[in-house]
């Protein structure tokens, strides 16, 4: 079809003209034999005054059709006027020939064929025309491309649901073939054309209409509903797309746009209990806030959170050039959009382990709270590198905590993790060692006289975080496949970040000084689960023993250097409730300062030595329950080792040569 219209396209005008007259003529003889049979029957077809009648309308029909200018008007450029032409041409045919038809009184040729034939004919030209701007156009072709995009049901057939089946008629890339809903009174009823089917027959309806893909139209629906949705589809054989929630959409229409791949944490997350907004702006409102670590996954979420109350100044400390950058234009887009002149931003490339810097800064803007995010956080990273991540969680707490307490700093929120339970690891310890360093700072508060308030908010993995499984097993799965997982035992506690951002501003602002705040993040999930979730959701199967066929495998690799089965996230027992539904307060055991100032002492030399063995045992005297659970890592340790071996080795080989002569 493509190679006959192309080269019906290439053909001469003259021919194109001469084609589209034998077509015209074709159709006055047809539509007067259809126009007999309507008024006759068959048998009374092809008399010699009907064939006078047929060529009496072709001549008529032709030289009113080129004078009107229609052998003139391409075909696939036709529009309103040139069909508004074929019908006026089509009129002065229609006297013409029912009043030669009448003069001729021919026997043959009843007179009601002067009107019926005319009508016929011009309906026939007019389709003629619609036709040939359809196949010319290529019309047809983009029918065909249409048919052949990938097929989806909307899950939801509410007022968003049937915004986006608008926003799909014009889409290049997908096709709305129905509507799901779970009000049973809408079942079978049709709405934007699109058929509305009952949820239960989703496996029928995929194989049946060649679905490919569900996207959920449900903006104001819970996350326990929508988790409840998403069980339903899970074993369809269909990948999932969604609408964010109703607070996103609020600005105007849905469109294409707005759909995005599933977010995790509507498996994993629960309903957020709506932020104290008290809590959180009175910290923050008019004050002058510092984040460290402001280009790292909380402390960009953080900043972020901190901007909506408007602070008076936002310092942001980032050793990474590269994400000081990043993190600085995306707040400075978001004071843009908002028009919050009034806030000031001011981006600052620091080391937390540099005391001058860092009394530079805190003197000359005089924060009024420091929430300390800065921090090495990947364990098998620090496992390798313990050294520096030890100076950068425990020294660089030390240093920043010191210098916001003589500057006189009125609140310091330390971000800490669930991984500082009862550690097996040096990320770890260093965090839980910090953890100590705070409450000792803030139980020595009154004897020092400082009036900074200390304290510590504590949780586990959150979703879309550097290093997080989410986005590593989402580009697995969109790679073919095999997803790697340490352990198919391994357990994690998951929050969204933006709540996590949310709860620990709101603890901050909650702290009277030492207190370890934990979050509740809800219960642990397994990662094999959430990693066939994430597959089956994708409209893909887990290839495994039982599903050989399947598409994507899941490879076990065995745990990292330090890695834990599951974590924890309170040392001791029943923790103290506070206002917050979500927010805890934890009972944990520390050093006094002094003490532990003196202890630390024996750290800091094993530091500036980089004696691997000596940093782990001065590690496991100052964390009480730090239980290392493998052979030393350290990458320059396991080098010097090699290179010792290989000395030895040569030498012993020497001594014996020696020994021969």
């Amino acid at each position: 079809m493509n190679r006959f219209v192309g080269q019906l396209l290439t053909l001469p005008r003259s021919r194109k003209r001469a084609l589209a007259i034998g077509v015209d003529t074709l159709l006055c003889a047809i539509t007067f034999c259809v126009a007999v049979g309507l008024v006759h029957d068959s048998r009374s077809l092809f008399l010699d005054d009907q064939l006078l009648a047929v060529g009496l309308s072709v001549g008529l029909a032709l030289p009113i059709y080129w004078v009107a200018g229609m052998y003139h008007t391409l075909f696939r450029y036709i529009s309103l006027p040139g069909f508004i032409t074929v019908m006026k041409a089509s009129i002065g045919y229609g006297v013409l020939y029912a009043a030669a038809l009448s003069a001729l009184a021919l026997p043959g040729v009843p007179r009601s064929l002067g009107l019926l034939q005319p009508v016929l004919l011009a309906l026939a030209v007019g389709v003629s025309r619609v036709l040939g701007r359809y196949w010319l156009s290529g019309g047809y072709l983009s029918e065909i491309q249409r048919n052949s995009l990938g097929k989806v049901l909307i899950y939801g057939a509410g007022s968003a649901g049937h915004q986006l089946a608008g926003a799909l008629v014009h889409n290049a890339e997908m096709r709305a073939v129905g509507f799901l809903d779970d009000d049973e009174r809408l079942h079978g009823h049709v709405m934007n054309g699109l058929r509305i089917y009952n949820p239960d027959h989703l496996k029928e309806l995929v194989e049946r209409l060649q679905v490919s893909t569900v996207l959920l139209a449900l903006p104001s629906a819970s996350r326990q509903r929508r988790n409840e949705v998403l069980a339903q589809i899970r074993h369809a054989g269909v990948a999932v797309r969604t609408l964010p929630g109703l607070i996103d959409l609020a600005q105007g229409r849905v469109q294409i746009s707005d759909l995005r791949d599933l977010d995790i944490e509507d498996l994993l997350g629960r309903d957020a209990v709506p932020p104290d907004t008290v809590l959180l702006r009175s910290k923050i409102h008019n004050k002058v806030v510092l984040v460290t670590g402001a280009g790292g996954s909380i402390g960009s979420e953080l900043c972020r959170q901190i901007l909506q109350f408007k602070p008076s100044k936002l310092l942001l400390i980032e050793l990474s050039e590269v994400a000081l950058y990043t993190v600085h234009q995306s707040l400075i887009k978001i004071l843009i959009q908002n028009d919050w002149s009034e806030v000031r931003l001011l981006p600052l490339l620091a080391s937390v382990c540099d005391k001058d810097r860092m009394t530079e800064i805190m003197g000359t803007w005089q924060p009024q709270i420091v929430y300390h995010a800065a921090a090495y956080k990947h364990v098998p990273m620090v496992e390798h590198n313990p050294g520096e991540g030890i100076k950068n969680n425990v020294l660089g707490t030390w240093t920043t905590a010191k210098v916001a307490a003589k500057i006189g700093v009125e609140d310091f929120v330390l971000i800490s993790t669930d991984k500082a339970v009862r550690p097996t690891n040096v990320m770890g310890a260093s965090k839980r060692l910090a953890e100590m360093l705070l409450q000792a700072m803030a139980a020595a508060s009154f004897e020092r006289g400082w009036k900074t308030r200390f304290s510590m908010v504590r949780f586990g993995n959150v979703l879309g975080s550097s290093g997080s499984v989410v986005p590593q097993f989402r580009q697995q799965i969109k790679d073919g496949g095999p997803i790697t997982l340490t352990d198919p035992g391994i357990t994690r506690y998951f929050m969204t970040i933006s709540e996590a951002a949310q709860l620990v501003i709101q603890a901050g602002a909650m702290a009277t000084g030492g207190e370890v705040f934990v979050l509740d993040m809800g219960e642990p999930v397994r990662i094999v689960d959430l990693a066939c979730r994430m597959v089956e959701l994708s409209g893909l199967t887990v290839r495994d023993t039982n599903n050989p066929d399947g598409d994507i495998a899941i490879a076990v690799t065995g745990l990292r250097p330090g890695e834990k089965l599951y974590e924890e996230l309170l040392i001791g027992e029943n923790p103290l409730p506070t206002k917050h539904p979500r927010i805890m307060k934890a009972h944990e055991h520390f050093e006094p300062l002094a003490k532990l100032n003196i202890s630390l002492q024996g750290l800091i030399a094993a530091l500036n030595a980089n004696d691997v063995p000596a940093i782990r045992a001065e590690l496991e005297e100052l964390v009480p329950g730090y239980e290392p659970n493998g052979v030393l890592v350290d990458w320059v340790h396991l080098e010097k080792n090699t290179q010792l071996k290989r000395q030895n080795l040569v030498a012993e080989i020497a001594k014996f040569d020696a020994s021969r002569y």
